[in-house]
């Protein structure tokens, strides 16, 4: 009998967790949960930041391309409009210089948005040659 009095006054603890480490729990999900967000929202930036760029970027090379091509070819001097790219709208400056040898120009290009246009997306610079005379 004395065995059995034994294991009976002892109370058997199960196996759970208690209200302080759920709540520390809780708080180390909410903080790891708050900077994954974090890390989300920057990398959407990057994104669309990264896309603004890219389109800006083929703004500027299709005007080199359209300066190699044009007849004649561009003067020398100051030049810019607006371009549409991908749904989104540009605007562009290139500006047209001499260069030592006359039968080269060099052509710079600064592509913004039109809501921020001191603000360059990209930057293009090239050289163009004198088209052939016939």
């Amino acid at each position: 009998m004395c065995a059995r009095t034994s294991l009976a006054g002892k109370r058997k603890r199960h196996g759970g967790f208690t209200l302080v480490e759920i709540l520390v729990a809780l708080a180390i999900v909410a903080v790891a949960l708050a900077a994954g967000m974090r890390a989300v929202g920057e990398a959407t930036d990057s994104a669309t930041a990264l896309k603004q760029r890219t389109l800006a970027l083929w703004v500027a090379q299709n005007r080199l391309a359209m300066a190699q091509l044009a007849l004649p070819w561009p003067a020398l001097g100051r030049d810019e409009g607006t371009a549409d790219q991908a749904g989104a709208r540009f605007m562009w400056r290139q500006t047209v210089s001499g260069t030592p040898n006359p039968s080269f120009r060099k052509i710079e290009i600064v592509v913004a948005e039109p809501a921020a246009p001191e603000y360059a997306l990209a930057t293009l610079a090239g050289y163009i040659g004198q088209p052939a005379q016939p």
